[in-house]
């Protein structure tokens, strides 16, 4: 199911290609509340937030893993750079055009980046906690 966060009129299948492989990561090692932030009209150097929730350290390094095995599987190469692994707590994936999120509930629950990023067109893609 391709996202729909691309703003109209917009074209960009690298985008789309490396936003449905970090969702499609997320979803095959059971995230939770997976939430794409369209927040390119709110900031220049960025497209979009892609963001979720494993329930345990371990599931939030595997969704972290799995994310980064499918977007360069995808041709959309690795990330710049992974902030967080070894804690398991908030894992970062830096793109460039975009930022994959992998928190632990207690995390995400603090962080609130809809919240933060409230303005932006959200595409949630599983289930709530």
């Amino acid at each position: 199911m391709p996202l729909s966060i691309i703003p109209a009129g917009r074209s960009n299948s690298f985008l789309e290609s490396l936003l449905e492989a970090a969702v499609t990561g997320a979803e095959e090692k059971q995230s939770l509340d997976t939430v794409v932030l369209d927040v390119s009209a709110l900031n220049e150097s960025l497209d979009a937030y892609v963001v979720c929730v494993g329930r345990t350290d371990r599931q939030v390094r595997a969704i972290a893993d799995e994310v980064e095995r499918l977007v360069e599987l995808a041709g959309c190469g690795k990330p710049l750079r992974v902030e967080g692994l070894s804690a398991g707590e908030w894992v970062a994936l830096d793109y460039g055009d975009v930022i994959v999120h992998v928190f632990d509930e207690l995390a995400r629950d603090y962080y609130d980046l809809e919240h933060l990023w409230s303005t932006a067109p959200a595409t949630r893609r599983s289930v709530q906690r």
